[in-house]
């Protein structure tokens, strides 16, 4: 077999794609990593901001909630950081006033009526 100059073209326009690929996968990996050090530099100012306004009982009682139901402690995160972003909280938040955070915002439990004929 010869090479004739369409098979040169041919394998010129592979390399390229290929290179083009290449280039594609490593943009790719790069703006991986840069979304993940946002995503780690977030979760360590709502660290420092939880600390900051919650008291220790207060930070365990969120922990014990975050092991059992981790959304609504995940939701209960972001109310604390959106009330103390917005300058509703003077003081730190105590154990008590967490328990009642809690409850206010946990959704009303559905109770069933069973009725037996």
């Amino acid at each position: 077999m010869s090479d004739s100059p369409g098979d040169d073209r041919l394998e010129e326009l592979r390399e390229q794609k290929r290179k083009e690929l290449e280039q594609r996968q490593g943009q790719g990996q790069g703006d991986q990593e840069a979304q993940e050090a946002a995503q780690q530099q977030a979760e360590a100012q709502k660290e420092a901001m939880l600390k900051q306004h919650l008291t220790d009982g207060a930070r365990q009682r969120l922990n014990a909630v975050q092991m059992s139901k981790p959304e609504f402690a995940s939701q209960v995160e972001q109310q604390i950081i959106a009330l103390a972003r917005s300058g509703r909280i003077q003081d730190r938040i105590d154990e008590d006033q967490m328990k009642s955070l809690l409850k206010e915002l946990q959704p009303d439990s559905k109770s069933f009526d069973i009725r037996r004929r």
